[in-house]
């Protein structure tokens, strides 16, 4: 059997009636302190990507084990169970529809890493039966299902951490403690970007069977239905709108969420985007190849600039942050970060800094942090569920600027556009039957 730290005090995972959703009632936290030596207990719900690779991050700790493992497609399961085993010296337990796994028990960890419109309903279900969550990016698709799953934390006092890595990875911790110093001067503009060549165009396919051993309609959950395509599984499903939200929701939760951390700001005052399908007109996917967002905040602009298929960026590099000042301009990426001085009549208005190189342990780090938090819960998550939740609204804003074609007004204290009704039913999820919106 598999041992586990907490009990739940109070009732069981039932299914509603009628619906085939989970209804729970919240659990009271156990203790605010669990010991160094105490086993934790995770259960992983989409296991093709990320998500595994979150799993061995957080088998890599000490005093953790993997009880059990839920995917839609048991090709991956079976595979994926497999390779636990090797790692862990006992099988997990294997399941196909992940409300199995939130009623078991000795589960105390939850780690998300299904596509992102599959995000909301097992984070607040885990929320609900007393997990504590580890959640890929983004957040989630829609800004609706972001404010519900932010409230669910709230409620049933959960940790929870968002697979934003970069907020653990020690150079840019000190690259944006370099523009917190004020040494760049005042900044008037921030500049984030992802150009990833290796992206390259997505044939268009035919429609086919469902693939054996694949839970097609499970996997679909609340997106609308359509018939099996290839394209829109599996890791090519985000470029897709109906699961997910392309590269400005992919890299941009990333990027931008830095562009915001050095700024000291959160969301924007008014959006504008324009881009499409310049590179690969014709190819299979639905979201922009090419594409510029401003943001507009009191004093400084920021703006994001993606493109798939080419790796020209800003100074020399693919992806990056590059914060604007009148003395010198910080730039960092996954590599590290540098500061390149502005000139005056040949002079340098600031000393040079060179290229200071990452280690490339932000995963690690980030897993760490997160099985600190559980243990001791007054250690606060380096990429919590505020932080989570404000980097996806940002870019969810960027994608209903481009849909819409126009500026539009943000007004976050009422999280709604300012006078504009149609984009302010970009904000909603549209759930299929007989799948729901949580109630939290």
């Amino acid at each position: 059997m598999y041992t586990s730290r907490r009990k739940f005090i109070a009732g069981s995972l039932t299914l509603a009636a009628g619906t085939g959703l989970l209804s729970a009632m919240p659990f009271s936290r156990i203790g605010n302190v669990l010991g160094a030596n105490d086993k934790l207990t995770v259960g992983a719900i989409g296991i093709n990507g990320m998500g595994f690779a979150d799993l061995k991050a957080f088998l890599a700790q000490p005093n953790t084990e993997c009880a059990a493992l839920c995917d839609i497609d048991e090709n991956v399961l079976n595979r994926q169970a497999a390779e636990v085993e090797k790692i862990q010296g006992r099988k997990p337990r294997v399941y196909k529809d992940f409300r199995r796994l939130l009623e078991d028990k000795d589960i105390d960890v939850v780690i998300i890493g299904t596509p992102d419109h599959w995000h909301c309903l097992p984070f607040i279900y885990a929320c609900q039966a007393g997990k504590d969550v580890y959640c890929e990016k983004p957040l989630s698709n829609t800004i609706e299902e972001i404010n519900l799953m932010q409230k669910a934390v709230k409620k049933y006092d959960r940790v929870v951490q968002i697979g934003q890595w970069q907020r653990s990875d020690n150079h840019w911790q000190d690259a944006v403690a370099f523009v917190h110093s004020g040494k760049l001067g005042k900044i008037r503009t921030v500049r984030a970007w992802s150009y990833q060549g290796w992206m390259k165009s997505v044939p268009v396919l035919p429609d086919e069977p469902v693939p054996a051993g694949v839970d097609y309609d499970f996997w679909l959950g609340p997106a609308p239905a359509r018939p099996f395509n290839r394209n829109r599984f599996h890791f090519t499903f985000r470029w897709f709108w109906d699961y997910a939200g392309g590269m400005m929701t992919d890299w941009g939760v990333h990027i931008l969420d830095y562009a915001l951390f050095g700024m000291k700001v959160s969301q924007p005052k008014s959006i504008m985007a324009m881009g499409g399908k310049y590179a690969y007109p014709g190819d299979a996917c639905e979201t922009p190849d090419t594409l510029q967002a401003l943001f507009e905040f009191d004093g400084f602009t920021l703006l994001w600039d993606h493109a798939t298929g080419i790796d020209g960026g800003y100074y020399g590099r693919s992806h990056g942050v590059g914060f604007v000042g009148n003395l010198g301009t910080l730039v960092v990426d996954r590599e590290g970060w540098e500061v390149i001085p502005e000139q005056e009549n040949g002079k340098a208005k600031m000393e040079r800094v060179e290229l200071r190189k990452g280690v490339g342990k932000g995963l690690e780090n980030h897993m760490q942090n997160f099985i600190a938090c559980i243990r001791d819960r007054n250690v606060t998550p380096n990429a919590g569920i505020e932080i989570g939740a404000n980097i996806a609204r940002v870019a969810n804003l960027g994608n209903i600027a481009y849909k819409t074609g126009r500026r539009l007004y943000w007004d976050s204290n009422a999280s709604l556009f300012t006078n504009d009704p149609e984009a302010n039913e970009y904000l909603k999820a549209k759930y299929r039957s007989p799948w729901e919106l949580p109630a939290v």
